[in-house]
């Protein structure tokens, strides 16, 4: 299996003053496989979100190396890297930055437009699947103030899916959520990585990352341990003894 991303010594630091810096990310070393299904662990300020944004050329490397596909990000331009992460690449966040202006169909097509490599009946027949995939197909024309917290993250998930991206990335994805739809994201996004999508979250919930295929843990900036878990069958219950394996582990590295 092909690495879709591979990272060496990867460092980001933020200049506060002419005499103070804060070293966000230390000599990370890195590689995701095509199709796997990964969580980022780790404390509050530990670097796993700043991961997330260097790896998806979000934000800018101050040293090391990224390669996603065989292009290194750090020789792309600004307007490449946008390119990338518009065709390349879905992103979900706790915080769902839908535009209010827009009803939820046209939220969730936008992305595609500004791909501009379809044509619109293709691009509003790939909405409407992977709304109707998500349940949310009867939500189409509703302004945004016209849904529930899952529902509209299940509209992150359509945007996110639109442009069939290699790659989706989540950061804290069901971070504002209740349990139950936690759950319902986690499946959806389970059977988005089923059909070949590698798919990567930051969380601090272990319920969330004992349904994930390989748990890395981060600590002041440093990728310290990972474990791996396997593939978690949705249609068995062994969830339990998957969090219990897991919150064993991260005790066992004081979390």
């Amino acid at each position: 299996m092909n690495n879709i991303i591979e990272t060496r010594e990867l460092n980001k630091t933020v200049v506060v003053s002419k005499s103070n810096s804060h070293t966000i990310l230390k000599n990370v070393n890195l590689r995701i496989k095509e199709g796997e299904f990964i969580s980022v662990m780790g404390p509050s300020g530990s670097g796993k979100s700043t991961l997330l944004y260097n790896i998806s050329g979000m934000d800018r490397m101050t040293s090391g190396s990224v390669n996603f596909k065989g292009q290194e990000l750090s020789a792309l331009s600004e307007k490449e890297l946008s390119r990338l992460r518009l065709n390349k690449m879905g992103f979900i966040f706790q915080y769902i930055y839908l535009l209010k202006n827009l009803c939820i169909f046209d939220n969730v097509i936008l992305s595609a437009y500004l791909a501009n490599h379809r044509s619109r009946k293709e691009i509003n027949q790939k909405a409407m699947e992977l709304m109707e995939r998500t349940g949310i197909a009867d939500l189409a024309q509703n302004d945004i103030t016209q849904a529930s917290g899952g529902q509209l993250q299940r509209v992150a998930i359509c945007r996110a899916l639109i442009n069939d991206p290699d790659i989706v990335f989540g950061d804290e994805p069901t971070g504002a959520l209740n349990s139950r739809a936690a759950c319902e994201i986690m499946e959806i996004l389970a059977s988005i990585n089923a059909s070949g999508t590698t798919v990567m979250l930051v969380t601090h919930d272990v319920k969330v990352a004992a349904k994930t295929e390989r748990v890395l843990f981060m600590l002041d900036g440093n990728l310290v341990a990972e474990k791996y878990l396997g593939k978690y069958d949705y249609g068995y219950y062994g969830i339990k003894a998957r969090e219990e394996s897991l919150s064993k582990w991260l005790l066992a590295m004081g979390f």
